[in-house]
């Protein structure tokens, strides 16, 4: 089938090169020039493992890249609209993208089309475009709009893609939920995974993925409920770490307990300096204005993104228990990306922290292995850029863990401990096993979990004296 992608963000990016993978002709449209120029040279824009093969696989045969909209959707079965949403000063969605884009498809409707919303869209979306396609003189038996929200992670989105949880496809007529399976056969009749080249799938991943079929309403409120109750997940634990900091409990401990319950799960129960990226910040806030214009006040979205912002704070008064004063002090921070795997620093609290921090009067020198490029355009001051993990701890008076890297999970302490001035961490991400960070010789400061000194380390070390006559 021949597809337009609207978008060459990161949703339409991805998607389009997948969907190419899959064995459609996939136009990628974008209105930014030096974009498409450098897709068109081979460069890849995001940090995103297997994106670069896929799109050096179709690059030119299966997919290319135009900015040209109208004869994009002529030439396609089905437009998907992947453009930005970006948050107003209200916290709705502005979505003066979405119809910018929908009114320049109505001027190219030339035979049944399928237009549908992959961007994270509020509920009735579909409706509006379908208006705004109406307005523009598109006839209404040539055109359906349907929603197909995408669940993937940064850092593991061409892997989520081909092995999903499952596919969720809103459409409202069933000449529009025909195509729209037809688009997704490869996977769902598992043709696409017996093909030699076909994206390797982790360990126990479903294959062929589950088709849910809902109404376009239900499909674009589960992505947002889905996006608000994982967040929720976690500033629920954070809270839980919090409570545990208290009273002298270990939240790692409390998290196995918990997610051992297979009505809980383990999943996005790890304590840390809070969630940031570009979907749950942006869709809770899109939520809750979303119920609040249909009179539902969602206060416990409130509360998830209160928590969510005290995490920040939280971590930097364990930053002053452990110095005692802030200005003048040099601190190594390991991490700027928002989590591991990507580049993104949209709302990363590690951009958060080290904005707070240097506004107490800190030197910084950072490392991050993919976001340092994008770092350096947002920290304008008070930071240095390090080429490793050992140049950033140089002489400073502490190591922070603000991004959970699997590189950083890898140190070498014995390295380490000889680059710091005074042998601190302090650990945002809970990447460590407390004692084995001790016995090195550091004290240990992480979330929700007790403070761990050598001294500490050498008593539970020292064997237990005998009592008694030898």
């Amino acid at each position: 089938m021949r597809i337009a992608v609207v978008g060459s963000g990161y949703v339409g990016l991805v998607a389009g090169a997948c969907f190419a993978d899959l064995g459609h002709e996939v136009s990628l449209v974008d209105n930014d020039q030096e974009k498409l120029a450098a897709l068109q040279a081979g460069q890849v824009p995001i940090h995103e493992i297997l994106l670069p093969e896929l799109l050096a696989r179709h690059r030119g045969k299966r997919l290319t890249f135009s900015d040209d909209l109208h004869a994009a959707v002529k030439e396609s079965a089905a437009v998907f609209i992947a453009v930005g949403t970006p948050p107003t000063e209200h916290g709705e969605a502005d979505l003066s993208y979405v119809e910018s884009v929908a009114r320049g498809i109505a001027t190219a409707i030339n035979g049944y089309k399928v237009v549908v919303e992959k961007s994270t869209v509020p509920v009735y979306t579909s409706e509006w475009i379908r208006r705004i396609l109406l307005r523009n003189a598109a006839a209404p038996d040539l055109f359906d709009v349907a929603s197909n929200p995408e669940f993937m992670r940064e850092g593991t989105a061409v892997v989520d893609f081909f092995y999903p949880d499952r596919i969720l496809l809103g459409a409202n007529s069933e000449r529009c939920a025909a195509m729209l399976r037809e688009i997704y056969a490869p996977m769902t009749d598992g043709s696409y995974y017996r093909r030699s080249e076909a994206i390797p799938g982790p360990e126990g991943a479903q294959d062929p993925p589950r088709l849910i079929m809902t109404s376009t309403q239900s499909a674009e409120l589960t992505k947002h409920a889905c996006n608000a109750f994982l967040a929720m997940k976690i500033s629920y634990i954070n809270a839980v770490a919090s409570v545990c900091d208290a009273v002298g409990a270990d939240v790692q401990q409390v998290r196995e307990g918990m997610g051992s319950d297979r009505r809980i799960g383990p999943n996005f129960l790890n304590a840390g300096i809070g969630y940031g990226g570009s979907c749950f910040p942006k869709d809770l806030k899109a939520f809750r204005a979303v119920a609040r214009e249909r009179g539902y006040e969602f206060r416990l979205l409130d509360e998830v993104m209160r928590i969510n912002e005290e995490q920040r704070e939280h971590f930097l008064k364990k930053v002053r228990n452990a110095l005692w004063t802030l200005r003048g002090k040099r601190l190594a921070v390991l991490g700027l990306a928002f989590k591991g795997g990507t580049d993104d620093i949209r709302e990363s609290p590690a951009i958060a922290l080290v904005e707070m921090l240097v506004q107490e009067g800190c030197q910084i020198s950072a490392y991050d292995p993919a976001a340092m490029e994008r770092a350096r355009q947002a920290l304008k001051s008070g930071v240095e850029f390090a080429g490793n993990p050992y140049e950033a701890a140089r002489g400073a008076d502490a190591l922070l863990i603000l991004t959970d890297w699997e590189e950083f999970a890898k140190l070498d302490w014995k390295r380490m401990r000889n680059q710091l001035k005074d042998p601190i961490v302090i650990d945002g991400r809970n990447l460590y096993d407390p004692a084995a960070v001790a016995e090195s010789g550091f004290t240990y400061y992480s979330m929700g979990r007790p403070v761990a000194s050598p001294e500490e380390a050498a008593v539970e070390a020292t064997p237990a004296r005998k009592i008694g006559n030898s």
